[in-house]
């Protein structure tokens, strides 16, 4: 009686222990469980652990591998170049902007240095923004390691809500927090939302290349060669020690002792006193010296080592004379192989131009808190140095015979001025707003009645008279 009561009285409560135990069982042995509930649940992304890995792998192959630190500053010295300029035509807002990037707490113009750097080594740049009360911002970079988590709206990933920190042990209690499976996180951030965002708090904004669809996170330029990258280290290390020991000799002496004590004395004398190369060494008919040394033979290292520097090459998107390979001599095919790689530089830069022009738009914003004449609708224009300065050569020389050309077709009312101007920006290779360019010439006033030939301009020299004057 008494076990039946116990079994009615506690049955419920014994099923929810016992569920409770299984659910915690079954959440360590099940990988699916894992995934839905850990923060690499998107099947886009690197499980956490294998994204951790590669950053780590791509920190320590930008230390220590040279092809890595080459592969790295290569990208860098393309897309930044010489710099960044950022203005706006709105006078007050070019005030803010120009004492916003150069305050002595930003320093932009040697911090974009350091983030192309990261960008390239870890894919993605999470850059925390904080505001004074007068309304300057300030910018820091976390490394990408440190995050933990990115939480997003539940039916758009590219609406980040928060960012978690990993777990510190030198954290409060207040700043961690537990994940939907149970994990600690850390500081938590607040994504940047231009639509609700409060001047007074610190939020963070997350930028990401090679990036797939679905994903959240970003992918290092250096995670496809890394593996190749350690094989070509320990080939070179390895065809050095072979190159080393192969100079290596040892002398034998071949004589007749009388016992052991007799043939460890001639050896410990000619150990205290070795023949040194070029030196004449006398020696009795008892005595029979040799060489040996040793037979280290290695067929085809040299196409080893470029097969392996060719991946290297690829993965990196570089011309193999990019990386210390002169593979041609002629100067054809160099710059024939520069053209793709250019075009991969070109499309970091214009990503990296929207980069920091995001920013720069974000601190306006804020500091329109404080100074209402600031004017956030106002264009922001983030420039850098050119990519090739042969290609500003051969595309001037484009533009120049296609405006001769179509020039004559515009006189004779063939076409009309907002095809001629695209054509004409279109071998310059600019891309431009046709029709903002038209109400712009409209509004400044023509000075000709039909676009000029360039034989009409005169012979290009300083000294040569200007029509429009």
């Amino acid at each position: 009686m008494l076990r039946k009561f116990a079994t009615r009285l506690f049955s419920k409560e014994i099923q929810a222990q016992v569920k409770s135990h299984v659910d915690l069982a079954v959440r360590v042995l099940d990988d699916h469980r894992d995934r839905l509930y850990s923060s690499d649940r998107y099947p886009r992304d690197r499980h956490a652990y294998d994204r951790e890995e590669v950053l780590q792998d791509a920190l320590e192959a930008w230390r220590i591998n040279p092809l890595a630190r080459r592969i790295v500053e290569l990208v860098t010295q393309y897309v930044v170049g010489g710099g960044l300029s950022i203005e706006s035509k709105h006078v007050r807002t070019n005030a803010f902007l120009q004492e916003w990037w150069n305050h002595r707490l930003n320093n932009m113009p040697m911090r974009i240095y350091e983030w192309c750097d990261e960008l390239t080594r870890s894919g993605e740049l999470f850059i925390t923004m904080a505001t004074d009360p007068s309304g300057m911002s300030y910018l820091r970079a976390i490394p990408a390691i440190d995050i933990q988590e990115i939480e997003t709206s539940e039916n758009d990933l590219d609406q980040e809500l928060f960012i978690y920190e990993k777990i510190n042990l030198a954290d409060s209690i207040p700043e961690t927090s537990l994940g939907p499976g149970g994990q600690l996180r850390g500081r938590r951030w607040t994504a940047y939302n231009p639509d609700a965002d409060n001047p007074t708090e610190p939020v963070i904004l997350h930028y990401a290349v090679n990036k797939p669809v679905g994903g959240l996170h970003g992918e290092s330029d250096l995670a496809p060669i890394l593996r190749w990258l350690s094989r070509y280290a320990a080939w070179l290390e390895d065809r050095a020690r072979l190159n080393r020991y192969r100079q290596s000799f040892i002398y034998t002496v071949t004589s007749r002792f009388t016992n052991e004590a007799e043939r460890l004395q001639r050896q410990a004398q000619l150990n205290m006193d070795p023949p040194n190369p070029g030196s004449i060494l006398v020696i009795d008919e008892s005595e029979t010296w040799n060489v040996l040394s040793p037979q280290l033979a290695s067929f085809e290292a040299a196409e080893d080592g470029l097969a392996l520097k060719k991946m290297v090459a690829v993965g990196s998107g570089n011309p193999l004379h990019f990386l210390a390979e002169p593979e041609s001599a002629t100067r054809t095919t160099a710059e024939a192989s520069g053209g793709p790689t250019y075009r991969h530089y070109q499309q970091r830069q214009t990503y990296f131009l929207w980069l920091v022009q995001d920013l720069a738009r974000a601190a306006i914003r804020r500091r329109k808190y404080f100074d209402r004449l600031i004017n956030i609708n106002e264009p922001i224009q983030v420039t850098a140095a050119d990519i090739s300065s042969r290609d500003n050569t051969e595309l001037a020389k484009a533009a120049k015979e296609i405006i001769a050309a179509f020039a004559q077709l515009r006189q004779a009312g063939l076409i009309d001025d907002a095809e001629f101007l695209r054509i004409a920006y279109r071998f310059a290779g600019e891309a431009v707003d046709i029709q903002d360019l038209l109400a712009r010439g409209k509004k400044g006033g023509a000075t000709h009645g039909s676009p000029l030939l360039p034989e009409e301009q005169g012979n290009g020299d300083a000294d040569s008279p200007n029509p429009s004057n």
